[in-house]
């Protein structure tokens, strides 16, 4: 039978037969190795990374890199397979995300020739995992006052602090991390310090059995459970000179890779969306009240007709940005817009969807409150909501309030 979704509006249509075929590569293995398990993982807590190298084998790690073991896939495409992996499940979306959109694109565009063959290859397969340490514990919406210090001594980088809620760290090979430098690092690099005399937010490559760096797992989550996120900390971590990733300077590096994060979810997002609205059309057909299924029933059929509207339009605007992407005329408040439109219907379609399902909505039958739980994540991590606004706000007025 026609999917109902796709029997309303045909996305396909605006799709290339390659971009057709990377959505359904990656809805395969979603379907077939990630959701049979999804919801035990979900319960216990666990991060099968066993499958990991299957996705590097699928290609979906770093696939919109290009050289070193990457596929070298369109924006649309990339998009897409985001929104097959989001539909099982957010954590897994996130892994590709982490891997791929923050840890190996940071050394795929700034980092060295060395630097790029040592890891993105094996990032690629899947044999490393990667992991990106920007946020800190005191706040992650406010890089600029980061308080990683990264000093320069006896020509090595010694670096101390402290990160939070870093996907990844505790499985992971290599990180990137974040860090201020001194004025003796700034000039080591051939730069002067800033005007404060402090130095510079740079990247720097970490193997994670460096002495002094430690991730520990957080516990206690109640969403993102298929997945790891960590407390990292940094104490006296010695590193080559070369350690730094050479292009990166300021904040402009780390931003750059958040937004291919953010671009990602625009299309992930909505992938939890359909998950949920496909979950809500079955049941209006299977579950009778009143001697008929609740979707002969106005009210629910309303619902339903909402729900789709908005999947819809949220799909038509990560598909146009998309588009946009691969003209090289994306813009950060453009990638906003996706972002907070995209978590804020997914969220509000979970929550209809699970007022069609009745009490059984929250059972682990369906996936909703699976759903509902990691899109609370989602929803905070790239950027709140309120910062997404001040982005929009700041591009409409052209004042600050940030």
């Amino acid at each position: 039978m026609t999917d109902p979704v796709d029997a309303v509006f045909d996305l396909d249509a605006l799709l290339t037969d390659e971009e057709r075929g990377w959505r359904d590569r990656a809805r395969e293995f979603a379907l077939a190795r990630l959701a049979p398990v999804v919801e035990a993982d979900f319960d216990a807590g666990f991060f099968r990374a066993e499958l990991v190298p299957e996705l590097g084998a699928a290609g979906l790690l770093g696939m919109h890199l290009t050289g070193y073991g990457c596929a070298g896939a369109g924006p649309v495409s990339y998009g897409l397979a985001c929104h097959e992996l989001e539909y099982v499940d957010s954590g897994w979306r996130t892994l590709v995300s982490v891997q791929g959109s923050l840890a190996m694109t940071a050394i795929a565009k700034f980092g060295s020739d060395a630097q790029r063959e040592a890891w993105l290859p094996r990032m690629a397969t899947g044999e490393a995992i990667g992991c990106f340490a920007l946020t800190e514990p005191a706040g992650g919406s406010d890089p600029a006052a980061m308080t990683t210090r990264a000093r320069f001594d006896g020509g090595e980088w010694v670096l101390d602090g402290a990160k939070r809620w870093i996907g990844l760290a505790s499985e992971a090979s290599v990180a990137v991390v974040w860090a201020r430098t001194d004025a003796a690092g700034e000039e080591a690099l051939g730069e002067a310090p800033d005007a404060s005399g402090d130095g510079r937010v740079r990247g720097f490559v970490v193997p994670t059995d460096t002495a002094g760096f430690t991730a520990t797992p957080i516990a206690g989550k109640r969403s993102m459970r298929t997945s790891i996120q960590c407390d990292v900390t940094l104490d006296g971590v010695r590193l080559s000179a070369d350690a730094v990733l050479p292009s990166a300077r300021g904040l402009s590096a780390p931003f750059t890779c958040l937004g291919e994060a953010r671009y990602g979810i625009t299309w992930g997002a909505m992938g939890a969306a359909r998950a949920c609205l496909d979950a809500a059309v079955a049941r209006s057909r299977s579950r009778e009240v009143f001697g008929r299924p609740i979707g002969a029933m106005q009210l629910t059929q309303a619902k339903l007709a909402d729900m789709l509207v908005e999947y819809e339009k949220g799909m038509l605007l990560a598909l146009h940005l998309g588009r946009a992407k691969e003209r090289g005329a994306l813009t950060p408040e453009q990638v906003s817009v996706g972002k907070l439109n995209a978590v804020r219907e997914a969220i509000g379609i979970a929550s209809q969807a699970r007022t069609i399902l009745g009490g059984d909505g929250v059972t682990d039958e369906f996936p909703v409150m699976r759903h509902l739980a990691n899109l609370e994540s989602v929803r905070t991590y790239e950027g709140t909501d309120e910062i997404h606004q001040l982005v929009l706000g700041r591009a409409l007025t052209g004042l600050a309030a940030f």
